[in-house]
């Protein structure tokens, strides 16, 4: 059965340019595949393809030349964490070490951070697990996630130390993020962020919380993330 959800075509291009650029398929000073040659290997219309390539103008990816085309700059400062494809394919596998917290573990619903939940995910319970992003030797991430325990078989026996979550939904249980909504907030570190962040109190958090959509009909993930920006400045590519 086909999935009544849909990636527009020019996120689709764009995620698949950006995860070249980042996996040095393409490195910096390289010139892209013309228009023409990106619609012929995409099977899509040249809008399309100009607006994939405008987004990665816009986040520095890329810059346009008259006469040369499209020029990669490499790997922007900053960090995606607002990316369909996530924060490991968003800054490098090379530059990020995920610490696990809290392995995962099966758990009755308490709360899904402010999102409503159905009856139907309250019933099955949740996956929780606990993570610390360390980016660059620097911790920037800590996140809470929870994923209705759904037809995930052998979940909580994967090893996770270093591993892609998007990734992993993807290959092994062909679950896809295709869009989803957040809620951002400025806080002060708790004494856990503190410590966790290696900060003083009264340091700037952001806080962001996640209702993320998928492929699968009804299958949503919910997580919450807290970033020391100051470290790394994020930028948006939701």
């Amino acid at each position: 059965m086909k999935s009544k959800f849909h990636i527009p075509q020019h996120k689709l291009v764009y995620e698949t340019l950006r995860k070249h650029i980042n996996e040095g398929i393409y490195v910096k000073g390289d010139i892209l595949p013309s228009e023409n040659e990106l619609c012929v290997t995409h099977q899509v219309t040249r809008p399309t393809i100009r607006k994939a390539l405008s987004r990665l103008v816009h986040e520095g990816y890329i810059k346009k030349k008259q006469g040369k085309g499209s020029i990669v700059m490499g790997h922007p400062k900053g960090v995606g964490i607002l990316s369909l494809t996530g924060t490991t394919s968003a800054v490098g596998k090379e530059n990020l070490v995920t610490k696990i917290i809290v392995k995962p573990e099966i758990k009755n619903w308490e709360t899904a951070f402010s999102y409503p939940l159905r009856g139907d995910e309250i019933e099955v319970g949740c996956f929780y697990f606990e993570r610390l992003r360390v980016l660059n030797k620097q911790p920037v991430f800590y996140d809470i996630t929870m994923i209705p325990n759904r037809n995930l078989p052998r979940f909580t026996s994967r090893n996770w130390e270093n591993k892609s979550l998007y990734d992993t939904l993807r290959t092994i249980y062909q679950i896809e993020i295709i869009g989803g909504e957040q809620r951002l907030m400025a806080i002060t570190a708790d004494e856990k962020l503190q410590k966790f962040f290696n900060v003083k109190p009264g340091h700037p958090v952001l806080q962001v919380d996640r209702r993320l959509e998928t492929n699968r009909d009804g299958f949503f993930i919910y997580s919450q993330i807290f970033c020391d920006s100051t470290k790394s400045p994020l930028y948006s590519t939701f």
